[in-house]
């Protein structure tokens, strides 16, 4: 059988049942609205009818227009953000899937794209035009987009469990890549936005400060994020520290 998309997630047993259990809810309800697309929403971010609709919402924010580089998510749900990206002339810097790799990200000059900004921005078409870099290779970011399973009018985040989003967010923290200023932003389907308070949080998941649907954008409560570089060690499994050859270097560094 395969495993479950969460199976190497750390932190304690109830927080992380909750959160599966919520998961389950809103893939659910995502089927039960007909707004899925292929292959399915359960067990990854979901590709959500109506992806490109909330990306040209999100085109239109100041959050958006003011930013000139961006990283994003490489899920399918975003592939029309990081289209846009590129055709509004925005450095994009696209995580490689489960960092797993010793440069995880992709660098995306609209400069010099080997096709369309649409060819170019896909996971596939990614590797034709783009830069592997590491961490000491990006540039500071003005904007984050993160791929979400639920999100809350808090700014509460639930992706799908690897927490690779927010292991991304704080190596990235500790190069100086991103601030307490940057924006950190989702496209979601309305399905997707449950009431302040029901996604259970810690102290190291990253608050979202916009949620943008096909319909409407939604500023989320500012609010306090954590030190720059917090690595939760005691939350990260061996094998996951095995298998992100990024984490592996800074443990190695730490002993």
């Amino acid at each position: 059988m395969a495993r479950k998309h969460d199976h190497d997630a750390g932190g304690p047993a109830d927080l992380l049942a909750a959160k599966a259990e919520l998961r389950r809810e809103i893939w659910a309800a995502l089927r039960a609205a007909k707004a899925t697309r292929f292959p399915g929403p359960e067990g990854r971010i979901p590709n959500f009818v109506g992806a490109e609709a909330a990306a040209e919402r999100l085109r239109g924010t100041d959050a958006w227009q003011s930013a000139g580089t961006v990283k994003a998510n490489p899920d399918s749900p975003q592939w029309p953000v990081r289209q846009r990206a590129l055709e509004d002339g925005k450095l994009l810097f696209m995580a490689v899937p489960r960092l797993a790799d010793t440069h995880p990200f992709f660098l995306l000059d609209p400069e010099h794209l080997a096709g369309s900004a649409r060819q170019a921005s896909s996971i596939k078409g990614a590797s034709a035009s783009a830069r592997p870099v590491g961490f000491d290779q990006l540039e500071p970011v003005d904007l984050v987009v993160a791929g979400t399973v639920a999100v809350g009018l808090d700014g509460a985040r639930l992706g799908k469990g690897g927490g690779f989003s927010d292991l991304e967010f704080a190596v990235a923290s500790e190069a100086g890549l991103i601030g307490p200023e940057t924006v950190v932003v989702t496209t979601v389907h309305e399905v997707q936005v449950v009431p302040a308070g029901q996604i259970p949080t810690t102290d190291h998941d990253v608050p979202l400060d916009l949620i943008v649907t096909p319909y409407r954008v939604i500023r989320c409560p500012r609010r306090t994020r954590r030190l720059a570089g917090e690595v939760r060690w005691d939350e990260l499994t061996d094998e996951k520290i095995g298998a992100i050859p990024v984490l592996a270097r800074l443990r190695a560094a730490r002993r």
